[in-house]
């Protein structure tokens, strides 16, 4: 996947850095594409129906993950797994402005879900076995690889995985990469928030920091010069949305949402708008009906 880089500096410029705030009631993507809410009407009892009703949808999703899920300088979340809640939400009947948007770190994602702290969680969320003995999943919605981001002109020579064999990595705790880098280094730093580890990186107590390439390629172009990717990932991380399990319900009305929105346009319209400003656009993955 080739960076755009002439574009990174501009686009991440815009989504800014900011405190953290725990939640917000407020509609997240006004630089995002416009999404048109839908009534229809669904079966009573049922997940859907509940949340029309309510008027309101409340999603996990990360506040620190250019490109996918950062906070702005208003405060409301922007990135592409925000603009696919705010079309998942348009087709409850539910304006983005009624979203609650909560954030969800990888290692509170599952029990948010459990403890109905929300309803669905959109967090570069790998799907995986071990999850789904907690929760369900729909989607996947976008397909990512686990890579490498270490200093700009990389020093230490890495290029690949096999270079980092018990050497000191930084990753974020409770996440599937640290589980994926735990079988070959124990020399982990793992951290709240994958952007806590550039300091390390710089500081050079870490030679890498690891989790999805794209989140990698946000943080790079959010830090022009300092940082690079390896390129050259070696797992696969498909990202699905969350949600309670056993749901089935929901979770094939959301993967219908999905499919809807490969077919009309609206998932390319959000990735454009969002981490397209910086990676090429990919074909979407087709959604696992498990």
């Amino acid at each position: 996947m080739r960076l755009k880089k002439s574009l990174a500096v501009g686009a991440i410029a815009a989504i800014g850095i900011l405190g953290l705030a725990a939640c917000t009631d407020s509609g997240a993507g006004e630089a995002g594409p416009e999404t048109e809410v839908e009534q229809q009407e669904f079966e009573a009892g049922t997940t859907m129906a509940e949340l029309q009703e309510a008027g309101t949808i409340t999603i996990g999703t990360k506040f620190d993950q250019p490109l996918f899920g950062q906070v702005d300088a208003d405060g409301k979340p922007q990135g592409f797994d925000v603009e696919i809640g705010k079309i998942i939400a348009a087709k409850l009947g539910i304006e983005s402005d009624k979203i609650k948007w909560v954030e969800a770190q990888s290692a509170n994602r599952e029990p948010y879900i459990e403890a109905g702290q929300v309803d669905i969680v959109i967090a570069t969320y790998t799907i995986n076995d071990e999850r789904k003995e907690i929760i369900s999943f729909a989607g996947p919605y976008y397909e990512a690889g686990q890579d490498f981001l270490v200093l700009a002109g990389n020093p230490d020579g890495i290029e690949s995985v096999d270079d980092l064999e018990g050497e000191p990595v930084c990753t974020v705790q409770g996440s599937t990469s640290e589980a994926n880098i735990a079988e070959v280094t124990d020399d982990i730093t793992a951290l709240g928030g994958y952007a806590e580890c550039l300091e390390p990186l710089r500081q050079g107590s870490v030679k890498a920091l690891t989790t999805d390439n794209v989140i990698l390629a946000g943080l790079a172009a959010q830090n022009e010069g300092e940082f690079e990717v390896v390129g050259n990932p070696f797992t696969e991380e498909p990202y699905g949305i969350g949600l309670a399990k056993d749901d089935t319900d929901f979770r094939d009305f959301i993967n219908d949402v999905l499919e809807d929105s490969y077919e009309d346009g609206s998932w390319v319209d959000a990735w454009e708008k969002t981490a397209g400003t910086v990676l090429d656009t990919p074909e979407p993955p087709a959604v696992d009906r498990y």
